[in-house]
């Protein structure tokens, strides 16, 4: 009887190589997204998701924490004024729970006074953007909260 093929006994790079599994690009960052309003909430999810972002998304306070604890994104932005729970209650809570305390808060809001967004940074936002913003101008906080966190 002929054998019409008989795999070599010892492999070589080239073999192994088409022969393993396909390498897999890493994750990108994931990012959470919370705020009531759906324009502005799907025009920043549009936007970070067009710079190869993963998105999560809340319309409330108490969606926003449960998915923050749940899934753990690398950046929150967080709105300040949503039903349910409050965006800076919200970001409170969030660095007052160990597996979410490190994860960087960008808060948004359409306050602009100053001592608005003095509270954003006192309930531990780690920057304050006010609306209506551009979306360079996002970006650009976004990345350097990526950056500055080491993620």
């Amino acid at each position: 009887m002929t054998t019409l093929y008989a795999p070599p006994l010892e492999a070589d790079a080239f073999t192994r190589a088409m022969s393993s599994a396909p390498i897999t690009a890493p994750l990108s960052p994931s990012i959470l997204i919370a705020d009531d309003d759906d324009e502005v909430r799907d025009v920043i999810e549009y936007r970070l998701q067009v710079a190869g972002y993963r998105t999560l998304t809340a319309d409330n306070g108490q969606s926003a924490l449960s998915l923050a604890i749940e899934r753990r994104p690398r950046v929150i932005i967080l709105d300040v004024t949503m039903p349910q729970i409050d965006g800076l209650t919200v970001c409170d809570r969030l660095h007052a729970t160990a597996c979410t305390a490190e994860i960087p808060v960008l808060m948004i809001s359409s306050n602009h006074a100053d001592q608005d967004r003095e509270r954003g940074l006192a309930a531990g936002a780690d920057d304050y953007l006010p609306k209506p913003f551009t979306s360079h101008e996002m970006m650009r906080r976004v990345n350097w909260l990526l950056l500055s966190a080491g993620r």
